[in-house]
């Protein structure tokens, strides 16, 4: 990652998995699901580049078929800390104008369950937070985060982490050092629909993060994928062929699906046996665990 006063350029936005989810309730007061997961970084994702600008634009300059501007959570994150650090006055640390050029080498699917709108959304105020010499605080960011989605504070959060609540509530969590290989099934999963079935386990018994920090690979179940792979046939098929090579679950509300490997070795038998093996549209890849953000330097505590 290249840095100056105007720019930083190949700046991270990772993929992350959920090792587990389950949902164990609803709040009484806006219906919304409680949850239980654990949240893992990899070192496989989009890459973002941002240039400062001269006015106040916040500016996509790179196109995303089926993502306009306006819906765009990169052009929204950049629009969010913006008003929030003209909101700050005079306790503001921001230098010029706050307006910025931002492209990205998109590589996460939308709808996968991989959190590439959220990370990438995070990056955005990362980046803009150290470009613009706004002064923001981690904790502050995450703060502006959950208004755009409730991943993004992991992102800001900056490392692996058992979450509960709407998946805002985050403890640091130590994963295994291992390898994963991700099948994107090429459908995208609505996540409203998920969460709306009647068919969905809303009850599911809560954990205690020394309850996972105990397992290896394979601890509890994704409550989603039972209704995710009725409403789409296609992710039980990446399970049932992954699953051949180990525990094999989806992530997130789907569509993509991973299995762990503690050798390297392992990971790239099933990656080449997928692809030999698998449709030819499915993308199929291998990514590392990794244990913290690579732009977690930019932030203060």
């Amino acid at each position: 990652m290249a840095m100056n006063p105007r720019k930083l350029d190949n700046c991270p936005a990772p993929a992350k998995l959920n090792l587990f989810l389950h949902v164990v309730g609803r709040r009484p007061d806006n219906g919304y699901h409680l949850l239980q997961t654990a949240f893992q970084l990899l070192d496989h994702g989009d890459t973002l580049h941002f240039e400062t600008r001269d006015d106040d634009r916040i500016r996509r300059t790179t196109e995303i078929a089926g993502v306009p501007q306006e819906s765009d959570l990169i052009v929204a994150a950049g629009r969010l800390l913006q008003s929030a650090a003209q909101g700050r006055g005079s306790y503001g640390k921001a230098i010029g104008p706050l307006g910025a050029d931002i492209a990205i080498d998109k590589r996460l699917p939308m709808g996968g369950g991989l959190g590439g709108g959220s990370s990438d959304a995070a990056t955005t105020l990362i980046a803009l937070n150290y470009l613009w010499q706004t002064g923001f605080t981690r904790t502050e960011l995450m703060a502006l985060g959950l208004r755009l989605g409730a991943d993004v504070p992991f992102f800001i959060f900056g490392q692996n982490a058992f979450a509960e609540g709407v998946g805002e509530e985050l403890s640091p969590l130590a994963t295994p050092d291992c390898w994963y290989v991700v099948i994107e099934p090429g459908v995208a999963a609505p996540t409203a629909a998920i969460f709306a079935s009647p068919e969905l386990t809303r009850d599911t018994k809560p954990v205690r993060i020394t309850d996972f920090s105990k397992a290896s690979i394979g601890f509890g179940k994704n409550d989603l994928q039972v209704v995710a792979i009725k409403l789409f046939p296609q992710i039980a098929e990446a399970l049932e062929l992954l699953g051949q090579y180990g525990e094999a679950r989806m992530t997130g509300s789907g569509a993509c699906v991973f299995c762990g490997f503690i050798q390297e070795h392992e990971a790239d038998r099933a990656l080449r046996g997928i692809r030999e093996n698998g449709p030819a549209h499915w993308n199929v890849w291998k990514a590392r665990a990794i244990q913290q953000h690579p732009l977690s330097h930019l932030l203060k505590s």
